[in-house]
């Protein structure tokens, strides 16, 4: 799982997440434990240096309780998600509501529209993002669509 992390998940994910935002407010950022030393250590440590108990990264949290009060490193973790309700809200909402169009939907006939525009409405209403991914979903799916049509 280790290995999957560092190949896929961090460079595909979370790392491309952290520079895009960065970047954006003109920040430089840095993940210490990245470290290619201290990563090659971690992958030399036996599982019940990193699992004890049920704890999980157990070694970690005995190095950081000595310098860093428990409260910073004890508590929920917090997503770093894309806004992407906002985003259908704000500026991509006239994007959107041409690609979800039901005339359009239901000449391309591969969606059913009722639905489409059921989903919609209901993304549009919540007040969390629930249904934005699905929506999403769909809308990258007419965007493919819609660069497979001939010019």
């Amino acid at each position: 799982m280790m290995l999957a992390d560092i190949g896929r998940y961090l460079p595909d994910d979370i790392l491309t997440k952290v520079d895009r935002a960065t970047m954006h407010c003109g920040l430089e950022a840095r993940e210490p434990l990245l470290d290619a030393d201290l990563a090659a250590l971690a992958f030399t440590l036996p599982a019940a240096m990193r699992i004890r108990g049920g704890e999980r990264k157990w070694i970690l949290r005995r190095v950081l309780e000595r310098r860093v009060p428990r409260a910073l490193f004890e508590r929920p973790k917090t997503g770093f998600s894309v806004p992407i309700l906002r985003w259908l809200r704000g500026p991509l909402r006239p994007w959107a509501e041409d690609m979800l169009d039901p005339s359009r939907l239901s000449r391309e006939g591969h969606l059913d529209a009722v639905a489409v525009r059921r989903l919609w409405s209901k993304t549009l209403a919540g007040r969390r993002g629930g249904d934005a991914a699905e929506i999403w979903c769909v809308l990258m799916f007419e965007a493919w669509l819609d660069g497979q049509r001939p010019r």
